[in-house]
């Protein structure tokens, strides 16, 4: 799950979860499939790896990993707004299904992972001092 650019190395892995306006169950079907491919094609076009992602009827989940500087408030804007354009344009009458013509909640849940945990970051942190020779 590492990404690398000319200058860094990073391993960077958000798992997001949003849903649409109201938590209704308007993600199946037709837009399901619609949804799947438009979000594997923002991740294309940005560079993103989608490790997983599921499509539920009132609620994605999405395992990818960004470039660095992309920011996860960033990554669901992108997604949200992209997506919302492009169902609204292909499926209209959802318009009639959502109040007030939104598709997306604005919340959403943002967690990571990588491959070490948190205590073993800051064991390693503590430990410099002793380790380094130039104390």
């Amino acid at each position: 799950m590492e990404n690398k650019t000319s200058s860094v190395i990073c391993n960077i892995n958000y798992h997001i979860v949003f849903c649409p306006k109201y938590r209704k169950a308007v993600l199946k079907g037709d837009i399901k499939k619609f949804l799947e491919t438009c979000f594997e094609t923002i991740a294309e076009t940005k560079g993103w790896k989608i490790h997983e992602f599921k499509v539920m009827p009132d609620h994605i989940h999405l395992f990818l990993s960004p470039h660095p500087y992309d920011s996860p408030t960033a990554i669901v804007k992108i997604l949200k707004g992209v997506s919302a354009l492009q169902l609204f344009k292909r499926f209209p009458e959802l318009k009639q299904e959502l109040w007030n013509g939104h598709i997306w909640s604005p919340s959403y849940y943002v967690g990571t992972a990588g491959k070490v945990s948190a205590d073993t970051i800051e064991r390693h942190i503590r430990e410099q001092e002793r380790n380094s020779s130039t104390v």
